[in-house]
């Protein structure tokens, strides 16, 4: 799961992209709202934390123009702003949930966990599709009842593919999920880690749809 996290404190937002990665999600991090508008508007997020106060555009502002531009994005505002008129605001004005500063990153994981899968249309914690299981919060897997041991990305790969189970994913929207800025991807990169996924799972649990992408046809 990719999350855009827009704060402009440098060590507050510095420690919650930490956080993030430590439970296991690609986080990407900018500092004001101008910043996180272009993130939003070239690459795909699984979900936005949101600051309020931001500088150059206002974390409201923000929120409401990727609102009024169509997007169904699952975003949490993160504020130290308490009041129940600052609460009424932010959810009236498209956010998804709320979340006062001080918080625990494990509470703030969760929510994005339950964010990400309630936009995926999926109301059980962990993804169950035939003899597989998915739990995110224990980044777990099992086949038939056994564990199964998955390198980070192979386990993000699995988990995009199944929270969009039916659908073909390119190998572009692949990739923008799991790697992040900047980092140089190897022309079949991709290609092992479906190769080892099929490998230690399934031969034919992840389908290649030839010049697409790869999907998971749905249970």
């Amino acid at each position: 799961m990719r999350i855009l996290i827009v704060e402009d404190d440098s060590l507050l937002g510095e420690g919650i992209a930490a956080g993030l990665r430590q439970a296991g999600f690609q986080v990407e991090w900018v500092k004001d709202g101008v910043a996180g508008l272009a993130a939003l508007q070239a690459e795909p997020f699984s979900a936005l934390v949101l600051d309020l106060g931001l500088p150059r555009l206002g974390g409201l502002d923000l929120l409401r123009r990727l609102r009024e531009s169509g997007s169904v994005l699952p975003v949490l505002i993160l504020t130290a702003r308490d009041t129940p008129a600052d609460v009424i605001a932010g959810l009236d004005g498209g956010a998804d949930d709320y979340m006062i500063k001080p918080f625990d990153l494990g509470e703030l994981a969760a929510r994005l966990r339950a964010l990400v899968r309630r936009a995926a249309g999926a109301a059980a914690p962990c993804l169950v599709h035939g003899a597989l299981e998915l739990d995110p919060a224990a980044r777990s897997v099992t086949w038939e009842g056994r564990p199964v041991e998955l390198s980070p990305r192979e386990f993000s790969l699995l988990h995009e593919l199944l929270l969009n189970a039916g659908t073909v994913l390119t190998r572009a929207q692949l990739e923008a999920k799991l790697y992040p800025w900047g980092e140089e991807v190897g022309s079949n990169t991709l290609e092992v880690h479906v190769h080892h996924l099929r490998r230690k799972l399934a031969p034919d649990l992840i389908r290649t749809v030839r010049g697409v992408g790869y999907l998971v046809p749905r249970p």
